[in-house]
């Protein structure tokens, strides 16, 4: 059992080097005060409703890590219950090396960008995979979007945190650029 949520990230090892590099202070003050979130607040569901896209780590059974970037419409990564969030998994290029890591290694990180606010959260947790229920489907699919659900994704929240922007590069959508006002003062054209 963790002391603190935050050390699902925070090993022993971890700590060590946060010793020697003189910022473990920083992190016992927060630790101290409550640690990371473990359930989804107002501030997690309304950052997710923003989302068209984030990164998944998995790990296979020799302990090779795994980035999977997944995109669809903004809000598909839907908050199930306080400690639940879900997603819809359409076909893609048929790898299958979420799915199959998730079955020998169950242990999920997500992480999340706001690019043009500079925001990111991470979160850990566990996944499971659920194919064959039409329900659960239902509910985390967007009738708007028009790709063929295959399968379920349901993620246990364990922890998640917000971290500074600092290094984080604006980048914007092509959308969000239209709706930018990038000539601040300029006369409208005729």
């Amino acid at each position: 059992m963790r002391e603190y949520s935050s050390d699902i990230a925070f090993t022993d090892t971890v700590k060590d080097i946060q010793q020697e590099k003189g910022s473990r202070g920083v992190y016992a003050n927060m630790e101290q005060r409550g640690g990371w979130e473990t359930t989804v607040t107002h501030r997690l569901r309304d950052f997710l409703a923003e989302r068209d896209s984030f990164y998944m780590a998995t790990v296979n059974s020799e302990g090779q890590p795994y980035i999977q970037h997944r995109g669809g419409p903004k809000g598909f990564l839907k908050v199930i219950d306080q400690n639940t969030l879900g997603f819809a998994d359409f076909r893609g290029n048929r790898q299958y090396i979420s799915f199959g890591n998730l079955k020998d290694n169950n242990k999920v990180c997500l992480f999340l960008m706001d690019y043009p606010n500079r925001k990111r959260i991470k979160l850990w947790g566990t996944a499971e995979v659920i194919e064959g229920d039409e329900d659960l489907n239902k509910k985390l699919s967007d009738p708007e979007y028009k790709a063929e659900v295959e399968r379920a994704f349901v993620i246990h929240i364990e922890a998640w945190d917000s971290n500074c922007p600092q290094h984080i590069l604006p980048r914007y959508t092509k959308q969000e650029i239209g709706e930018l006002d990038l000539c601040e003062g300029c006369e409208p054209k005729e």
